[in-house]
């Protein structure tokens, strides 16, 4: 594996365009992502660090905002690493997502392991005084499975205010470079959707 775990993501949740970061261990920033407000069709630039000087990856919805869209990671040579596509239904009251390699064939799994935590957390953020207090009481995680159902990486909501805060652990240290920068860019793509759907 090419980084140091666990990894540290977060973004502000006042920001009207958010800006989420990727951070290792010893808080080097990893990825940058400043996302334009107000756009129909999602498509954002991930950056090395804030400075925006140095673009790493993009990742493009194949569509207007849509419940079936599918987000295609591009490196920043134009080369498709794979894709991240929600699971229809089934992502209704649990999210879950299918990450698709270069041949646009499922590789892996995003799993919420819990869903009445994350519609607890939702709940309670959305009431006055009470949800700046609900960081620190509901921490949904998800999981992400190879086909074999074997999970790799887990990312956690931890306790925090006036921001989301995440932690990514790798739960297999023998995924290859190329590998873990898709799960980890899936994981950011999925934190801006689920952050969108509530």
């Amino acid at each position: 594996m090419k980084y140091t775990y666990p990894l540290k993501m977060s973004f502000k949740i006042v920001a009207i365009a958010p800006q989420i970061f990727i951070r290792d261990a010893s808080e080097n920033e990893l990825f940058y992502v400043h996302q334009k407000a107000f756009k129909l069709k999602e498509e954002i630039t991930v950056y090395r660090d804030q400075s925006k000087a140095d673009s790493l990856y993009s990742i493009s919805a194949d569509r207007v905002i849509d419940f079936s869209a599918k987000y295609t990671i591009r490196d920043a040579a134009g080369t498709t690493l794979g894709a991240l596509r929600r699971e229809g239904a089934k992502s209704i009251f649990k999210a879950s997502y299918l990450l698709l390699g270069p041949e646009d064939t499922q590789t892996h799994h995003i799993k919420e392991d819990n869903a009445w935590i994350r519609v607890a957390d939702a709940v309670l953020e959305s009431i006055p005084v009470v949800g700046m207090i609900s960081g620190y009481l509901f921490h949904p995680s998800y999981t992400i499975y190879d086909m074999t159902e074997k999970p790799l990486m887990r990312l956690t909501k931890k306790p925090a205010f006036f921001e989301g805060a995440f932690e990514i652990n790798a739960l297999d240290e023998s995924i290859d470079e190329v590998t873990e920068t898709r799960l980890l860019l899936s994981y950011m793509m999925m934190i801006l959707l689920e952050r969108a759907r509530g």
